[in-house]
């Protein structure tokens, strides 16, 4: 292997190492992790030079389809029930409106043309579903607003495309009729989302059916049909984040098979997408192109935060049951993130005469909405008010021990004949109070183990145990010197 291959391996190691440390940092502060994964990128820029804004649009739009497919298996129908017509008048009127109070004022203070102000404004228009999960997970906000930020962030995404494509098309040919455009958004917004529920529905229908010969499979053949979810609504012309995203909501509101290990997957991967793609897009930026447009992108998120974002959504909630408090947190938690990254590399790919510019200041923006809402939202809704109740739902056991919220942990031992417990009841065994015999699996059946349980060679036991206590209840199990022997010797 060369020495360029080795250096390499060795950058992305340290790079994958450094982003899933950091997020210890963000959690702590409540700051979307996409900063310092953005900021590594712009230090790792110095050393490295990259300007290839088709590949970073690419490796985008795969994570935003592992991101959504993420988001979608996560988001429960009973929560958002109550709430989805609010979120989609936020991710329809809401993007809509703020698209036009923000390309009002970049015509203003970029001083460009009136369609390409709009462009601008069609690409921040969205909140990004990545930053909205990460800055309300875990924290204890009312349950009604943070399905409605969840439901609006993974549904708006498809709006601000569509915009933000249309827009490009009507600047390279202005005489295009209008009439087109309407039928061309009707025709995505449907198609898109009959594809994610059929599909969702073959995926469920087929996993569950489907005998693979490992159960890691299961999360390979998920995130494949949400691939090919996204390739069949490109090919047919539709929404293929919206697919996408309605694709994963039906997977991960059927009964599935292996359920928890594909939902486990799919989250470690989605974030590893996240790591991936932030650091791209921040080699694509060059610090020394910032300096000269800051106070534009400092004034225009300043416009967007506290104008643009709440006009926006006062008029698309107008009807709704929510109050002024509600009202007031839901526009200050409109984060902006991969999305209006991802935009931004499509006038810059189209040849625009601004598109540099564009991405240069989408930057700006999507920093200082990380930094500045994504750290006070939990202040405000304090201060509002507005924390949630307790949930008194109790996790299940596997989930607790899954995502690492519990100091003990799972273990499965294979026993074998020269093993002290092998021929032993457990009753005779003497186990700390804290260590526990779970299951047993004997010939391909599951046994519940009780003290006049007696442990066979061939048997494989699930032991729960404290983290604390590993040596000690291996210990349980080591096989004499004579096994010990032999391993060594083999």
């Amino acid at each position: 292997m060369s020495h360029l291959a080795d250096q390499v391996i060795m950058l992305l190691a340290a790079l994958l190492l450094i982003g899933v440390l950091s997020t210890k940092f963000s959690t702590r502060f409540g700051m979307p992790a996409l900063v310092l994964f953005i900021a590594a990128g712009m230090v790792l820029s110095h050393f490295i030079y990259f300007n290839n804004a088709s590949l970073t649009q690419v490796a985008g739009i795969f994570a935003l389809v592992v991101i959504l497919f993420e988001g979608g298996m996560q988001t429960s129908l009973k929560d958002i029930r109550p709430v989805i017509w609010p979120a989609l008048s936020l991710s329809t009127i809401g993007v809509l409106v703020t698209t036009g109070v923000v390309g009002v004022f970049a015509r203003l203070v970029l001083d460009v043309p009136w369609t390409e102000s709009l462009l601008f404004g069609a690409i921040v228009g969205s909140t990004d579903a990545a930053a909205v999960f990460s800055v309300l997970g875990g924290k204890n906000i009312d349950k009604r607003l943070t399905s409605t930020l969840e439901a609006e962030s993974g549904s708006n995404d498809p709006m601000a495309v569509f915009l933000t494509v249309t827009l490009i098309e009507w600047i390279q040919h202005p005489n295009a009729a209008w009439w087109s455009l309407i039928f061309s958004f009707v025709w995505e917004m449907g198609l898109g989302l009959l594809l994610g529920i059929l599909l969702g529905k073959l995926a469920v229908y087929l996993i569950n059916r489907i005998n693979l010969e490992s159960s890691g499979l299961y999360p390979v053949l998920a995130i494949g049909f949400a691939v090919l979810t996204y390739g069949m609504a490109a090919l047919t012309h539709s929404s293929g984040l919206l697919a996408v995203y309605v694709m994963g909501l039906t997977l991960g509101n059927s009964e599935l098979v292996y359920h928890r290990t594909i939902m486990n997957f799919n989250h470690g991967f989605a974030w590893m997408m996240q790591i991936a793609m932030f650091i791209l897009l921040g080699l694509l930026v060059f610090p020394e192109e910032l300096s000269s447009i800051a106070w534009q992108g400092i004034l225009l998120s300043v416009i967007l935060m506290v104008v643009a974002r709440p006009i926006g959504v006062f008029l698309s909630l107008m009807f709704a049951k929510f109050s002024l408090r509600e009202k007031t947190l839901i526009s200050w938690a409109g984060l902006r993130g991969a999305v209006p990254i991802v935009l931004a590399t499509y006038p810059l790919l189209a040849g625009l005469d601004h598109g540099r510019l564009f991405f240069n200041v989408v930057f700006f923006v999507v920093l200082t909405s990380a930094v500045i809402q994504g750290t006070t939202i939990s202040p405000l809704a304090s201060r509002l008010k507005l924390i949630g109740q307790d949930d008194n739902t109790q996790p299940s056991l596997m989930e607790l021990v899954a995502l690492g919220r519990t100091d003990c942990e799972f273990n499965h031992i294979g026993i074998d004949s020269l093993m002290p417990i092998a021929g032993k009841q457990i009753a005779d065994m003497g186990l700390p109070e804290d260590i526990l015999f779970t299951a047993i699996i004997r010939d391909k059946n599951i046994v519940t183990p009780h003290g006049s349980t007696t442990i066979q060679p061939g048997d494989t036991v699930y032991v729960l145990s404290p983290k604390a206590k590993r040596e000690e209840m291996r210990a349980l199990f080591r096989c004499g010197p004579r096994k010990a022997a032999r391993e060594h010797t083999v």
